[in-house]
């Protein structure tokens, strides 16, 4: 397949040639497969303001959209990933930012309650979408918008709060999953879901800003994740944050040159891709992409 021309740079091999890293200091990062879950973005619009990012004056070109979203979709089937996809719905124009819409593990998904009353009619669409899959949806009480909060790391699960997810939501994460579930607070409005001022690189590594996140949360952060990638401001700014790796390959924005050198550095390979139309709605790469994380087999 041919990347079309918004691929901002040549795909790297997905083989376990590691040439295009920088540093030898780091074990070589494994890539795994996954299955993602996506949105054609045919009703993307910005028609109100729920987030810093969102300027309803500003036009979208519905076309550029839908090539930089299909560039997405082409680079996760040449990096060997599956992906599925969801229709949007007329009158749901954030429907595209499919992340929002469960959080899937082990083959189960735990369904979504939106913060915000125009996504609410999501929520539905997408548990029915993941029921006709094979997956059971437990449905959500507590306010909870899916991967934009809870991001999986490994056996535990990093779950922030602060301007879209309760509290409360955590408990119902912990009681659904089974895994360590770690509270984490966002304090910058510009950074109002978790996904988009911290990424998970592989079980034992991330990347994140440190001034988007409350004294505490920085310290625990800190405290699981010594060796951790601190992004700079004007990275976190293009939503170089909102990412996805797969242990290895790491899809990041093209616009966030610096974190894309520190990804190399630590000897992850940065695929970059403009996703720049989509942050008119306030995501990017992470927010467009939902893992459907498979049944873990039995010992």
């Amino acid at each position: 397949m041919t990347l079309t021309t918004t691929q901002t740079s040549p795909l790297p091999s997905t083989g376990t040639d590691t040439s295009t890293t920088t540093s030898t200091d780091f074990a070589d990062r494994v890539a795994t497969t996954r299955r993602y879950l996506m949105c054609r973005p045919t009703y993307f619009d910005v028609v109100y303001e729920i987030n810093p990012w969102m300027h309803t004056d500003v036009p979208v070109d519905h076309d550029l959209v839908m090539r930089q979203w299909e560039n997405l979709r082409a680079t996760y089937l040449e990096l060997g990933h599956e992906v599925e996809v969801i229709e949007g719905a007329p009158g749901l124009p954030d429907m595209v930012y499919a992340a929002n819409g469960a959080t899937v593990v082990d083959g189960r998904a735990l369904g979504v309650s939106f913060h915000f009353e125009q996504r609410r009619p999501e929520a539905a669409l997408f548990s029915a979408w993941l029921r006709d899959h094979g997956f059971p949806v437990t449905d959500a009480v507590a306010i909870n918008e899916g991967e934009g909060d809870f991001l999986v790391a490994g056996l535990r699960i990093l779950a922030a709060s602060g301007f879209r997810s309760d509290t409360a939501s955590h408990l119902e994460l912990a009681a659904f999953s089974g895994l360590e579930v770690v509270d984490l607070e966002l304090v910058d409005p510009r950074y109002y879901h978790v996904d988009t001022a911290l990424t998970v690189l592989d079980a034992d590594h991330v990347a994140y800003l440190p001034s988007a996140f409350s004294p505490e949360s920085r310290a625990r952060l800190a405290e699981l994740y010594p060796d951790a990638i601190h992004v700079s401001a004007e990275d976190a700014a293009v939503f170089g944050l909102n990412a996805v790796s797969d242990g290895r390959h790491v899809v990041v924005p093209a616009q966030a040159t610096g974190f894309i050198a520190q990804l190399r550095a630590a000897g992850y390979v940065p695929v970059p891709v403009d996703l720049s139309e989509l942050l008119k709605g306030g995501g990017s790469i992470k927010c467009c992409t939902l893992e459907l994380r498979p049944a873990t087999p039995a010992a």
